[in-house]
């Protein structure tokens, strides 16, 4: 587990718990020191499956034991005995946007000191954009079968492994921060926004898909479903700076292709028709805005830097920087002579210019 300290949460039993067992392995059985407060360091050590927490703080030294079945009664955020080394010196390479994040977060734990636990587990313990995702993504996805920590371990594999995703996962928080006005920082969209949450799961599915691992991409892609409620058939291939805005009830069939730079709100259907296989979902192209609650069907081609209003029902292939409205959705302007969009939709987030656009009833 490649992180510089983790956390054990309010009530967790210590001596079962696999995020401890987890801290001990990173450290190799050597003390780990708790930094919750300044004033009363703890030092955590196992020994034959016993845990003793020894108290060094407030002028005094303590040490006792806590029983298979007890309780941490605060939450105790753990790190190696190693604060010599700077934060920077930890880091793989310089990264900016990562830099950024944790300074997010130092800036939220001191506003707020009921998130410090919180924020030192999953970004501020870790070493690297990736392995925080991979850490948080874990925790999100897991349940009594599946442990969280052979998740993290899957899914930081996977980033480690394809650089492509990595390049993506930027791609798309910096997507989420530049379009949506509530994204008030980086940090808060890995750790609060489902679309992103979503889209990151999905990525590590469809690699897995690809390399033939189905049984587990299929388990990923129904554990996102009942987690995010969102449906991402794991075979769909999905581009880098891209925005599921909300993403509540968003679904992708197999063989749909969305491109860069596109921007999907809530419940969107990138649908089939009939009960045959074979290629038959949408293909997105690249920068294109698709509203709330629209659906396409078929094997059709959305134009890059097309528009999709809210609730329309597309079942025609939408030209290039075109606005398709209505249900059944219609060109704005006509099939003849369409009205064209000057600027990308997915960026100006603009839902209702092609109102002008509309013949006015009398």
């Amino acid at each position: 587990m490649a992180t510089s300290g983790l956390i054990l949460q309010l009530g967790c039993d210590v001596s079962t718990s696999s995020a401890f067992s987890a801290g001990l392995s990173a450290s190799k059985q050597r003390p780990l020191r708790c930094f919750s407060h300044k004033n009363c360091p703890h030092l955590i050590l196992k020994r034959r499956g016993i845990i003793k927490i020894r108290s060094t703080g407030f002028g005094r030294e303590s040490c006792w034991e806590k029983p298979h079945k007890g309780y941490i009664s605060m939450s105790l955020v753990l790190k190696e005995d190693k604060e010599k080394n700077k934060e920077e010196n930890l880091l793989p390479e310089r990264d900016e946007l990562w830099l950024e994040m944790r300074s997010e977060c130092r800036r939220d734990a001191e506003a707020e000191p009921t998130l410090a636990s919180y924020l030192y587990s999953t970004i501020l313990a870790h070493r690297s954009l990736e392995n925080a995702l991979a850490f948080h993504l874990g925790n999100k996805l897991s349940n009594s079968t599946l442990l969280s920590s052979q998740l993290y371990n899957l899914i930081a594999d996977v980033f480690m492994e394809d650089a492509y995703i990595r390049e993506c996962i930027r791609a798309d928080i910096k997507a989420f921060r530049e379009r949506d006005a509530a994204c008030v920082s980086y940090s808060h969209c890995l750790l609060n926004f489902k679309g992103f949450s979503a889209c990151q799961a999905h990525r590590v599915a469809h690699r897995l898909w690809n390399q033939g691992r189905v049984s587990l991409a299929l388990a990923i892609q129904s554990r996102v479903s009942e987690v995010f409620a969102v449906d991402i058939h794991p075979a769909a291939r999905i581009g880098k700076g891209v925005f599921f805005d909300h993403a509540t009830g968003v679904v992708v069939g197999e063989t749909a292709t969305i491109g860069d730079n596109v921007s999907i709100l809530h419940h969107v259907t990138l649908g089939g028709t009939g009960k045959y296989g074979g290629d038959r979902h949408p293909k997105i192209g690249d920068g294109v805005l698709i509203g709330a609650g629209a659906t396409i069907l078929g094997n059709i081609r959305i134009g890059e830097g097309a528009k999709i209003g809210a609730g329309s029902v597309v079942l025609i292939e939408v030209p290039s920087y075109t606005t398709a409205v209505g249900n059944p959705a219609r060109l704005v302007g006509g099939k003849r002579s369409p009205s064209m969009l000057k600027e990308i939709p997915s960026k100006t987030m603009d839902h209702t210019s092609f109102i002008t656009s509309l013949p006015v009833p009398i």
